[in-house]
């Protein structure tokens, strides 16, 4: 991933971890995504494509039941 030796988690994680979307915009250009319970895997996407999932998750567009 660029930027190689910048870490990919914002801050020190709160008392109620969990399963939890992970969100870093500490590489220029990037902006990287991970679950908290697989932090192997590491979801990296633009600024603008960031947005529209954000923004689809906020319109209700997918199934967060599970």
């Amino acid at each position: 991933m660029p930027g190689a030796g910048h870490s990919a988690v914002l801050s020190d994680p709160p008392a109620w971890v969990g399963n939890c979307p992970q969100v870093a915009v500490n590489v220029p250009g990037v902006v990287a995504l991970r679950d908290s319970e697989r932090p192997e895997t590491i979801v990296a996407m633009t600024a603008d494509q960031w947005t529209t999932l954000a923004d689809a998750v906020k319109a209700g567009e997918f199934d967060l039941s599970s």
